[in-house]
Formats: C-alpha cells, sequence, structure tokens
C-alpha cells in the first residue's frame, strides 16, 4: 500500500497546541451566570427532572440533559442568544467526565475533540465543513502527536494516512477500494 495520487505524499502533523487540546478535567454541568434562572423538565414522565434550561433574561444560553436517567448530566449545550448552539459537552460513557466537545458556529457544528481512552485529554479530533464530517485526526498511540488521519468525502472514508515511524509525517496512505458515488452531475 504505497503512495496514492492524488494524495499529498507526506503531510506534516500538526502540532497539539491549544487548538488541539481542551480543558483538563471540565465539569459537565455549566456554571452558574449571574441573574441566571433555571426550568426543570421531566422528558420521561418520572417524577425528576432530566432537562434543565438555563436562562438570563428570558434568553435560553443553556441545557443540561441526563440522557439515561440516572439523576446526572450527560450532555451540555451552551447556545448563543439567537439560541444557536455554539458548544457543546458530552459524557459518552456515564462515568461522570467529560469525554467529548464539540463547537459550532452559526449552528453548524465545525470541531469535535474526543477523549477516547479516558484519561482526561483529547486523542481524537473531528472537523466539519457546514456540519459535514471531512476529517478525522487521532493521536493512536498516545505520545502528543497526531499519528493517523481520515479524510471523508460524501459520507465516507475516501483515504487513510498513517504515521508508521513516529516522526510526525504521513508514511502510508490507504485510499478506500470503493469510494462513494458521486453526486449527479460531477
Amino acid at each position: 500500500m504505497g503512495a496514492l495520487t492524488g494524495c499529498a505524499g507526506k503531510k506534516a502533523a500538526e502540532p497539539l497546541d491549544a487548538a488541539h487540546k481542551r480543558p483538563e478535567a471540565e465539569a459537565i454541568r455549566g456554571q452558574k451566570v449571574p441573574g441566571e434562572t433555571v426550568t426543570e423538565l421531566d422528558a420521561n414522565g418520572d417524577g425528576r427532572p432530566d432537562v434543565w434550561e438555563y436562562r438570563v433574561k428570558d434568553v435560553l444560553l443553556r441545557k443540561e440533559l441526563d440522557l439515561n436517567w440516572d439523576g446526572r448530566v450527560d450532555v451540555t449545550q451552551y447556545l448563543d442568544p439567537q439560541g444557536a448552539k455554539v458548544r457543546e459537552v458530552m459524557d459518552l460513557d456515564y462515568d461522570g467526565k467529560v469525554d467529548a466537545t464539540y463547537q459550532y458556529s452559526e449552528g453548524k457544528r465545525t470541531l469535535g475533540e474526543r477523549d477516547l481512552d479516558g484519561d482526561g485529554k483529547t486523542d481524537s479530533w473531528l472537523y466539519y465543513e457546514n456540519d459535514t464530517l471531512v476529517r478525522k485526526e487521532r493521536d493512536a498511540n498516545h505520545d502528543g502527536r497526531v499519528d493517523y488521519w481520515e479524510y471523508w468525502e460524501n459520507g465516507q472514508v475516501d483515504r487513510i494516512g498513517e504515521d508508521l515511524d513516529g516522526d510526525g509525517t504521513v508514511d502510508q496512505w490507504t485510499r478506500n477500494p470503493s469510494p462513494a458515488a458521486q453526486p449527479a452531475g460531477k
């Protein structure tokens, strides 16, 4: 599986700078804002709240959700004054710690950061264009450097780049043998 035509050959890995790190030990619940009021909702009818909506002057700024009905917040969504999502933090394995953070622009997902191994450090990044996944990066060997890249087209992996020797550059490209069907007219 050598170099592929149409791929950039070797691509230097981006250093894990501030854009690639999420705050350590972030709480799944948001910080109380002065003047904030909370509305508790019971979405499943069990008599206990599982949705909390936080407002300042009747503007919804944050929503917390208990997805598995255990009484603990699993997802916190941060909204702009117009009600569009700007950020979302998730506890994907229900252990009380943030495992994934997603950023939004104009209500569309732009960046995802995930802690796949539960050590509190981001080791997977997901990049979106117009709310569609276009690239994934991962630090698979946990050395602080991206060593695995997936490029997505039409909803599936188009090609994968791997750093096999740990120098931060792609050593091997693998192209999907059955690329996604192209839309009509392309």
